[in-house]
């Protein structure tokens, strides 16, 4: 099971990383945070001090057009955030 899906690459998780030391991921929905604790200490070689995490449920919309309704849905989702420890940083930029 891949525990880590991708990371959250946002205007505000960037300002968390540079101000509290907080990175946020998409994780797999069955995932627990003794989990994805070890999977971010393994893929990035940091100490992990506390896990948060979100679930986002399933939203559904739909819309008139001149073809008829249409309808989309976006798919649920976890978030973890993740605060490292104090002297630990993870850089996205560095295979740029």
């Amino acid at each position: 099971m891949r525990i880590i899906i991708k990371p959250i690459i946002s205007e505000k998780m960037t300002n968390d990383s540079e101000l509290f030391n907080r990175y946020g991921f998409v994780v797999n929905n069955k995932a627990n945070k003794i989990q994805i604790r070890k999977a971010v200490e393994t893929a990035y070689g940091v100490e992990v001090a506390k896990v948060r995490t979100m679930n986002y449920p399933v939203k559904r919309s739909s819309k008139f057009t001149k073809k008829g309704m249409v309808t989309s849905v976006i798919g649920a989702y976890k978030k973890a955030i993740v605060e490292l420890a104090e002297g630990d940083s993870i850089d996205f930029y560095n295979n740029i």
